[in-house]
Formats: C-alpha cells, sequence, structure tokens
C-alpha cells in the first residue's frame, strides 16, 4: 500500500471519529452513525489495500 493511501486512509478515519464525538456530544445520532460509516469505509479500503500487497508478494515470489 503506498504511503499516499495510507495516509488518505488514516485521515477518513480520523475524520469519522471527529463525527462520531460530535455526534454523541450534541446528542446528534445522524451524524454519530456518519462518522462510523466513514471509520467502516476507511477500514474497507485499508484491508483492500493489504489484500492488494499481499496478492503482490505472492506473485513476486513466484517470479523469483
Amino acid at each position: 500500500m503506498g504511503a499516499m493511501d495510507k495516509a488518505k486512509n488514516l485521515g477518513e478515519e480520523l475524520k469519522g471519529k471527529a463525527k462520531e464525538a460530535a455526534g454523541k456530544v450534541t446528542d446528534n445520532e445522524q451524524l454519530e452513525a456518519e462518522g462510523q460509516g466513514d471509520q467502516a469505509k476507511a477500514d474497507l479500503k485499508q484491508r483492500g489495500e493489504q489484500l492488494k500487497d499481499a496478492g503482490s508478494n505472492v506473485k513476486d515470489a513466484f517470479e523469483h
């Protein structure tokens, strides 16, 4: 996974955490749910990138 992708995913996750916290403080369930959704989306992206990296590593192992 590229450093830029990691940074984007981390930024999205932090944004989601901030939204969730703001939703809790203001008792705004919709904002809290959006924050949780943003975090879940960032997590899925991170896992997808990890799978791509793992696939690339396996491919490289067989080429050498």
